[in-house]
């Protein structure tokens, strides 16, 4: 029994080496949200954080401030949504029968 304990210990280890290498690069993906048929675009990394948001000058009107509100924040919802499922696949990617389906959301992942 001991030996498998030491297995088990083993494929943890990996997996938490795994993960961490997948945390790492999801930094230099990238993903863009847009919104207003791409007058505003707001660019993400896979840990969601925003990196930039681009607004088309044509879309600025200062008697109309909620509608550029509205779109820059579907934008960047838009893209920390992309963000996400691309570290979901990346991570699903690097666990592939280590863990069993539907774990991964249990654990946080």
């Amino acid at each position: 029994m001991a030996k498998g304990k030491g297995g088990m210990m083993k494929q943890a280890q990996k997996l938490q080496a795994k993960m961490a290498k997948v945390q790492e690069e999801l930094g230099g993906k990238q993903v863009e949200g847009d919104a207003g048929g791409g007058m505003v675009v707001v660019t993400a990394n896979g840990h969601q954080e925003i990196l930039s948001i681009k607004i088309n000058p044509e879309v600025v009107d200062p008697e109309d401030v909620d509608m550029l509100e509205d779109l820059v924040l579907a934008a960047i919802q838009q893209s920390r949504e992309k963000a996400q499922a691309v570290a979901e696949q990346e991570m699903q990617k690097a666990t592939a029968g280590m863990i069993p389906p539907g774990m991964m959301q249990g654990l946080g992942i």
